[in-house]
């Protein structure tokens, strides 16, 4: 999508074809550009239709009522924040009494319309004419143009001092996919680390892979899930410098670290316990392990073993039946001597995908069951059994 495509989407006729594509079926889209090119301009209709893709994409992010009324790029659906964590992480902003943000390399506006929400005034900032001009309809589409400033400019060039706090979201894709070093950020993290340092408070949205000795000793550090699924990691600055912490959404529920040691590994017992993938990111499987009475099933494996179930919000209980060595025909023959017919696979510490194991297994029968593929004390192993009640 170019300038101008963009520029007649927001014309009558432009919005008069999206709303007219809310319902879209894409499996149907030659019919129907088709159809809408006999009385509108085949490039307007190519620039409806590919914009109808983005908002179903983007439902998931930002849910049906915003995001038929939004305004998309191909990157910026990918990279937005969904907008449960961006209203959380606008929420920490309003509690600590911020009421005005300069939101660094903005894109498409998702977290400048959750800072808006929460009641805090916002400069939106971002390099790319396009990406800006689409945040900018954005504010506007959601009625929160008075509340949002969108700028086109080189974040590096922008005077924060005005603002109570700096949030930066630096870009981490380029044109051969996603980017591992944090100095390849665009811009780098270390200066995303100096300006967030120029504000009373700050938070810088990083990749959950960080590495922890990358972490500023002036920083808190979270990693934050959505539903089971780790979104990301924010640098805090101006909080609590040297905290780390896990937060699980819906919730939120937070877990802050407290500096123990790992558990040592021993038996398997009755119950295994898959931490929150926030929790593993955080390194506070211990944390976890304590509050279940707990143990690692493996030094090297984030799955914790207990003799009693202690329902914890942070990892999810399973009720282990079996544990066999890891044998594709033994744990066939077991399966079907248990009647499973449908199959939940888990792994962490083995090479084989859930999917080809599924394959292999060609089951039928009316129960279920959850197989983990993993290591016990060294050795390759299987465990099988069911979530806890």
């Amino acid at each position: 999508m170019d300038p101008d495509s963009f520029s007649a989407l927001l014309t009558d006729e432009g919005q008069f074809l999206l709303t007219a594509l809310r319902d879209h079926d894409p499996a149907q889209e030659l019919a129907t550009a088709t159809r809408l090119r006999r009385d509108h301009p085949a490039a307007l209709v190519s620039a409806a239709l590919g914009q109808a893709r983005l908002r179903q994409r983007a439902v998931a992010k930002f849910g049906a009522e915003d995001a038929y009324r939004m305004f998309f790029t191909p990157n910026g659906v990918e990279q937005a924040t969904r907008a449960a964590v961006a209203a959380y992480r606008a929420g920490r902003f309003a509690a600590l009494g911020v009421r005005s943000v300069a939101d660094l390399c903005c894109g498409i506006g998702g977290d400048a319309i959750a800072l808006a929400r929460a009641g805090i005034r916002v400069l939106a900032v971002d390099s790319d004419p396009l990406t800006a001009e689409v945040a900018r309809a954005n504010a506007e589409a959601l009625g929160l143009s008075g509340t949002v400033e969108v700028r086109c400019a080189d974040v590096t060039d922008i005077d924060t001092s005005p603002y109570d706090a700096v949030f930066v979201d630096p870009a981490r894709r380029g044109g051969r996919g996603r980017i591992f070093d944090p100095e390849a950020y665009s811009p780098p993290l270390s200066w995303a680390i100096e300006a967030a340092r120029t504000s009373a408070h700050a938070a810088l949205k990083i990749a959950p892979g960080i590495p922890h000795e990358a972490v500023p000793d002036d920083a808190e550090a979270e990693w934050v899930s959505d539903g089971g699924d780790v979104k990301e990691a924010v640098l805090w600055f101006g909080t609590a410098p040297g905290t780390v912490r896990a937060t699980l959404l819906p919730g939120p529920r937070t877990l802050a670290g407290t500096g123990l040691p790992d558990p040592e590994p021993g038996e398997v017992g009755r119950y295994l316990y898959e931490p929150d993938g926030a929790v593993v990111r955080s390194h506070l499987v211990a944390e976890v392990a304590e509050q279940v009475g707990g143990r690692l099933i493996d030094e090297t494996i984030a799955y914790i073993t207990a003799d009693e179930l202690r329902p914890t919000p942070y990892a999810t209980a399973y009720e282990i039946t079996d544990r066999i060595p890891f044998g594709l025909k033994k744990l066939k023959a077991l399966l079907r001597e248990r009647g499973v017919g449908v199959l939940t696979v888990k792994k962490r510490g083995s090479a084989v995908e859930p999917e080809e194991l599924r394959r292999r297994m060609k089951l039928s029968g009316p129960n279920s069951a959850t197989v983990f593929l993993t290591r016990v004390a060294g050795a390759p192993t299987v465990l099988i059994g069911h979530p806890a009640p």
